[in-house]
Protein backbone atom coordinates (compact mmCIF):
# COMPACT_ATOMS: atom_id res chain seq x y z
CA UNK A 1 0.00 0.00 0.00
CA UNK A 2 1.19 3.51 -0.78
CA UNK A 3 2.12 5.54 2.27
CA UNK A 4 1.78 9.31 2.02
CA UNK A 5 3.17 10.20 5.46
CA UNK A 6 6.82 11.28 5.40
CA UNK A 7 9.27 8.79 6.86
CA UNK A 8 10.96 9.90 10.08
CA UNK A 9 14.66 10.62 10.22
CA UNK A 10 16.37 7.48 11.52
CA UNK A 11 19.57 7.50 13.58
CA UNK A 12 21.57 4.42 14.58
CA UNK A 13 23.80 4.71 17.65
CA UNK A 14 27.26 3.46 16.60
CA UNK A 15 28.33 2.29 20.04
CA UNK A 16 26.93 -0.51 22.14
CA UNK A 17 24.08 0.27 24.52
CA UNK A 18 23.10 -1.26 27.82
CA UNK A 19 19.71 -2.82 27.06
CA UNK A 20 18.58 -2.25 30.65
CA UNK A 21 18.07 1.39 29.69
CA UNK A 22 14.49 2.37 29.08
CA UNK A 23 12.76 5.59 28.03
CA UNK A 24 14.69 8.00 30.25
CA UNK A 25 18.09 6.34 29.83
CA UNK A 26 17.84 6.20 26.04
CA UNK A 27 16.54 9.77 25.79
CA UNK A 28 19.51 10.78 27.97
CA UNK A 29 21.88 9.23 25.41
CA UNK A 30 20.10 11.16 22.67
CA UNK A 31 20.38 14.45 24.55
CA UNK A 32 23.92 13.94 25.84
CA UNK A 33 25.75 11.97 23.18
CA UNK A 34 23.82 12.99 20.07
CA UNK A 35 23.15 16.56 21.27
CA UNK A 36 19.65 16.11 19.82
CA UNK A 37 16.06 16.37 20.99
CA UNK A 38 14.44 12.94 21.44
CA UNK A 39 11.02 14.58 20.92
CA UNK A 40 11.75 15.83 17.39
CA UNK A 41 9.99 12.92 15.68
CA UNK A 42 13.15 11.02 14.73
CA UNK A 43 13.54 7.29 15.28
CA UNK A 44 16.60 6.39 17.35
CA UNK A 45 18.09 2.87 17.24
CA UNK A 46 20.35 1.25 19.85
CA UNK A 47 22.14 -2.12 19.65
CA UNK A 48 23.73 -4.05 22.51
CA UNK A 49 27.35 -5.22 22.68
CA UNK A 50 26.56 -8.78 21.47
CA UNK A 51 24.45 -7.24 18.66
CA UNK A 52 21.58 -9.66 19.24
CA UNK A 53 19.17 -7.04 20.62
CA UNK A 54 17.95 -3.74 19.25
CA UNK A 55 15.79 -1.00 20.75
CA UNK A 56 14.08 1.80 18.89
CA UNK A 57 12.86 4.96 20.64
CA UNK A 58 10.39 7.33 18.99
CA UNK A 59 8.28 10.25 20.19
CA UNK A 60 4.77 9.96 18.71
CA UNK A 61 3.56 13.40 19.77
CA UNK A 62 2.30 12.72 23.27
CA UNK A 63 4.66 10.05 24.61
CA UNK A 64 7.59 7.78 23.90
CA UNK A 65 7.24 4.51 22.02
CA UNK A 66 9.84 1.83 22.66
CA UNK A 67 10.33 -1.20 20.39
CA UNK A 68 12.60 -4.03 21.45
CA UNK A 69 13.71 -7.04 19.42
CA UNK A 70 15.85 -9.97 20.56
CA UNK A 71 17.27 -12.38 18.00
CA UNK A 72 17.30 -16.06 18.87
CA UNK A 73 20.12 -16.63 16.35
CA UNK A 74 22.42 -14.27 14.51
CA UNK A 75 23.32 -10.63 14.99
CA UNK A 76 22.30 -7.19 13.83
CA UNK A 77 24.70 -5.22 11.70
CA UNK A 78 26.06 -2.00 13.11
CA UNK A 79 27.56 0.80 11.11
CA UNK A 80 30.58 2.96 11.80
CA UNK A 81 30.37 6.68 11.20
CA UNK A 82 32.78 8.19 8.72
CA UNK A 83 33.70 11.15 10.88
CA UNK A 84 33.79 9.50 14.31
CA UNK A 85 30.33 10.60 15.43
CA UNK A 86 28.26 8.50 17.81
CA UNK A 87 25.36 8.22 15.36
CA UNK A 88 24.77 7.37 11.73
CA UNK A 89 21.77 8.54 9.76
CA UNK A 90 20.11 5.73 7.84
CA UNK A 91 16.99 5.49 5.69
CA UNK A 92 13.98 3.21 6.01
CA UNK A 93 15.38 0.80 3.41
CA UNK A 94 18.59 0.36 5.41
CA UNK A 95 16.53 -0.15 8.58
CA UNK A 96 14.52 -2.89 6.88
CA UNK A 97 17.75 -4.56 5.73
CA UNK A 98 19.29 -4.38 9.22
CA UNK A 99 16.17 -5.93 10.76
CA UNK A 100 16.04 -8.54 7.98
CA UNK A 101 19.65 -9.62 8.44
CA UNK A 102 20.99 -8.22 5.16
CA UNK A 103 24.66 -7.21 5.19
CA UNK A 104 24.72 -3.57 4.07
CA UNK A 105 28.29 -3.74 2.73
CA UNK A 106 27.28 -6.32 0.13
CA UNK A 107 24.34 -4.28 -1.15
CA UNK A 108 24.85 -2.12 -4.22
CA UNK A 109 22.42 0.72 -4.74
CA UNK A 110 21.37 1.86 -8.16
CA UNK A 111 21.87 5.48 -9.05
CA UNK A 112 19.07 7.83 -7.97
CA UNK A 113 18.63 11.58 -8.02
CA UNK A 114 18.77 13.21 -4.60
CA UNK A 115 17.42 16.69 -4.05
CA UNK A 116 19.37 19.02 -1.81
CA UNK A 117 17.35 19.95 1.24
Amino acid sequence: MLSIAPAPTIYLHTGSTDMRKSFDGLSGIIRGTFDADPCDGSLFLFVNKRRDRIKALWWDGDGYVLWYKRLEEGTFETLASRNGEERVRIDSTQLAMILGGVRLESVRRRKRMHRAI
